[in-house]
């Protein structure tokens, strides 16, 4: 499928009036989402759970770390681990396929093909590369499966472990692959980062977190940072405050309760480190819930 086609199909699907907010169309089918802007945005804070992302218009910037990666349409993204980043547009009107990254499927395939997959010797958490035909065309049929409510129910299933399976075989999946390796530093990384959001509130140590997933100190700490781009202690705080954020924007406690329920012992502290991150106080999100409740 070419690329013009999918734009077609998906622009049919959404309509966004001028100037309003990014808007999500309620999934056409499992797991897959259309992303449509009308207008360059600002640099924003959210957290990537495992995801391909297909540009179809526009573009778009991601920061992890000190690293800045733009996509352009016909590119995609690779995430294969949770990932606090900052991304914003800065070419619209943008349009962009999401697709959730199903893991216990992409296990399933890594077993029937793990002595021909290929190596993930330059793998990358967050991995861009243009999208190929067979990804494109099977990303095309999957979207338009949503037209037929019994070919989604029979072929559904099938087209999106073929995407899986296309993903886990490319050569920018590498990272994918190495997750599937209970012994590998992604693995361990990967049951870090789910043991870090089953309680974001409590306090974690490196030590502690590196004898749970089987590693010492120093090496969990390195890999930890060569894969995510940060180290576990900013993980967890950067978890804690897109949590207050998003308790602050939906109208919900004052900023101190909202620092306490997310882990804070000082409101004060909080608040410096939201306003460095989102570049704003906490308490203008809260007032800007206000005012449009």
């Amino acid at each position: 499928m070419h690329l013009e086609r999918l734009i077609e199909d998906a622009s049919r699907r959404v309509r966004v009036p001028e100037g309003s907010r990014p808007q999500a169309v309620p999934q056409p089918m499992p797991g897959l989402q259309i992303l449509r802007q009308n207008s360059p945005t600002s640099f924003q804070a959210s957290l990537y759970e495992p995801v391909l992302c297909l540009i179809l218009q526009g573009a778009k910037e991601i920061t992890i770390g000190e690293q800045t990666l733009s996509f352009d349409p016909g590119d995609c993204v690779l995430v294969s681990h949770d990932l606090p980043v900052t991304s914003r547009i800065t070419k619209a009107p943008y349009l962009a396929l999401t697709l959730a990254v199903d893991i216990a499927a992409i296990r399933e395939l890594y077993d029937k093909v793990a002595d021909s997959a290929l190596d993930g010797e330059h793998a990358r958490v967050l991995q861009k590369h243009r999208a190929d035909p067979g990804l494109l065309d099977a990303m095309g049929r999957y979207l338009a499966l949503a037209d037929s409510p019994a070919d989604a129910r029979v072929l559904g299933a099938l087209t999106s472990t073929e995407i899986h399976y296309r993903l886990l075989t490319a050569p920018f999946g590498g990272m994918l692959r190495r997750l599937m390796r209970r012994d590998s530093n992604a693995s361990a990384v990967a049951r870090a980062i789910g043991r870090i959001r089953e309680d974001i509130r409590s306090p974690i140590t490196v030590p502690d977190l590196a004898r749970q997933v089987g590693m010492s100190a120093s090496s969990f700490h390195k890999h930890f940072k060569a894969i995510t781009s940060t180290t576990p202690l900013q993980f967890q705080k950067d978890l804690r405050l897109l949590e207050a954020r998003q308790l602050l924007r939906t109208g919900g406690p004052s900023v101190t309760t909202a620092a306490y329920e997310v882990g804070y012992e000082s409101p004060s502290q909080f608040s410096r480190e939201y306003a460095r991150k989102f570049g704003v106080p906490p308490s203008q999100d809260l007032a800007g819930a206000s005012a449009t409740a």
